[in-house]
C-alpha cells in the first residue's frame, strides 16, 4: 500500500527545512505524495512541484490558512489550490499585511524589555519567509532566553501574554470562499488541538461544512485513537471527505516525522484518490 502526508511545512513558513529538502525527505522515506501546507503561503510550492519531478514524489499544492471560531483560533487546509488565483492571492496579502503589523509590535515590546533580534535572526536561510512566532521563538532559544521552544512560547509568545498581541483574523466564510474559488479542497485541520470539546468540535465541524468546507483531518499525529474515531463518524454525519498528515515542522516539532508523526501514523494514498475524485469527479 502507498502512504501519503498531506500537511507538511517547509520554511517557506515555520518548518526548518527547504521546499525541496522535504520533498527529497519525503522520497527517503517512501511516501508517493505530499501536500505542502505553509501557513498562509504558497511561495514554496513552486520549488516542492519541480523537487517532486526530481525525487519522484507527487507535490499537491497546499496551504493552510489561520481564521477564528468564536474567538478561537482555527486552522484550515487547502489541498490542490491554485496559487496564481487573484482571489486567493489577494486574501493572502491581507494575512501577510497583519502580520507583518503583529510582528513588528512583537519585536517592539521585546525591544523595550532588552531584547534586540535582527531581521537576519529571523529570516535564516530564506530570507522570503513568512515570518512566524516560531522564527522568534527560535531566536529567542538561540540567544539563550530559554531551555526550549515550549519554554519561549510560554514565557514570551503566548497569546495575549505582555509580548504577543492577538492575531487579527478572518471569519471562516472569508478564508473558505477564496480557497474554494481558487479550485481548492477546503478541510479543519487537526480538530482537537483546539481544546473546544466534543459537542463545541461538533459545532464547528457543522459550522464549517455549512460554509463549503468538503474535509476533515481525521488523522494527524496529535490525535489519538478514540478522537480519529470519533472524527470519522462526523465526517460521515457532515458528508465530509477524511484528509491526515503528520503536520511536519522539520527540527521546530522534531518529535514528529514526515510521513508518520511520532510513530503511528500512516495515512493510505486510497484517501487521496477519494478527494482527486472529488475535485475531478
Amino acid at each position: 500500500m502507498a502512504y501519503v502526508d498531506l500537511h507538511v511545512h517547509s520554511n517557506a513558513s515555520d518548518g526548518t527545512l527547504s521546499p525541496e529538502q522535504v520533498v527529497k525527505l519525503a522520497a527517503e522515506a517512501g511516501l508517493a505524495s505530499i501536500a505542502l501546507t505553509d501557513h498562509d503561503t504558497t511561495a514554496g510550492v513552486k520549488e516542492a512541484v519541480k523537487a517532486g519531478l526530481k525525487w519522484g514524489v507527487e507535490v499537491i499544492p497546499g496551504i493552510e490558512v489561520s481564521s477564528s471560531f468564536e474567538g478561537v483560533e482555527i486552522h484550515i487546509l487547502g489541498l490542490f489550490v491554485d496559487c496564481s488565483n487573484p482571489g486567493l492571492i489577494s486574501t493572502l496579502e491581507r494575512f501577510q499585511q497583519s502580520r507583518n503589523r503583529r510582528n513588528e509590535e512583537i519585536l517592539h515590546r521585546l525591544e523595550d524589555a532588552g531584547i534586540h533580534i535582527t531581521p537576519e535572526e529571523l529570516t535564516g536561510e530564506n530570507p522570503k519567509t513568512v515570518i512566524t512566532r516560531a522564527h522568534i521563538a527560535q531566536a529567542l532559544l538561540s540567544k539563550g532566553y530559554g531551555s526550549s521552544m515550549k519554554q519561549i512560547f510560554k514565557k514570551y509568545l503566548h497569546y495575549g501574554g505582555p509580548f504577543c498581541p492577538p492575531k487579527e483574523l478572518l471569519p471562516p466564510e472569508e478564508v473558505i470562499g477564496p480557497l474554494t474559488t481558487a479550485h481548492g479542497f477546503a478541510a479543519l485541520a487537526h480538530p482537537f488541538l483546539y481544546g473546544l470539546g466534543d459537542k463545541k468540535t461538533e459545532e464547528l465541524i457543522s459550522c464549517l461544512a455549512g460554509l463549503g468546507m468538503k474535509g476533515l483531518e481525521v488523522y494527524h499525529s496529535s490525535h489519538n485513537q478514540l478522537e480519529i474515531r470519533k472524527l470519522q463518524e462526523t465526517a460521515v454525519r457532515c458528508h465530509l471527505l477524511p484528509t491526515g498528515g503528520s503536520d511536519f515542522h522539520g527540527s521546530n516539532k522534531p518529535d514528529i516525522s514526515i510521513g508518520t508523526g511520532r510513530g503511528g501514523l500512516h495515512v493510505s494514498s486510497l484517501l487521496l484518490e477519494h478527494i482527486k475524485k472529488f475535485c475531478n469527479p
